[in-house]
């Protein structure tokens, strides 16, 4: 079984992946189509030792602190980094997204990308390792 297979088979017979999972099995085709992509990508860049959470109602990752969440609305898919700084860096980027401190719409009618949504997570992770020391 390869790391990334090995990752998302420990990380989904957790509680809170079964929460997760429950989530998902509620919400439209589309919206569990774009949050799969979102748990997919997630999966395959964090270190082993992140764990899935589902916290506030929502599916996320926990490393080194809260590293992100996302959840399904009518239109679009809640995208939550949590990190201002880093959305403000990458304006640039999501100026085709709407955007709110901490998060980002990912509208349901248009392809998920996931070049940025791989950029973000990285930062992210690069964010919770230096805060961690």
């Amino acid at each position: 079984m390869g790391s990334t297979t090995a990752k998302k088979a420990a990380a989904t017979s957790t509680p809170a992946a079964e929460a997760v999972d429950d989530y998902l099995s509620k919400v439209t085709d589309r919206a569990r189509e774009m949050l799969g992509e979102i748990r997919a990508i997630v999966l395959s860049m964090v270190p082993p030792e992140a764990v899935e959470i589902f916290s506030y109602g929502l599916p996320g990752f926990y490393y080194k602190g809260v590293l992100l969440s996302y959840g399904a609305y009518k239109n679009h898919c809640g995208f939550y980094p949590g990190s201002p700084p880093l959305l403000n860096s990458l304006a640039e980027e999501l100026k085709d997204y709407k955007t709110a401190r901490g998060s980002v719409q990912f509208p349901y009618d248009k392809p998920l990308p996931e070049a940025l949504v791989r950029k973000i997570v990285r930062a992210r992770i690069a964010e919770n390792e230096a805060r961690s020391g």
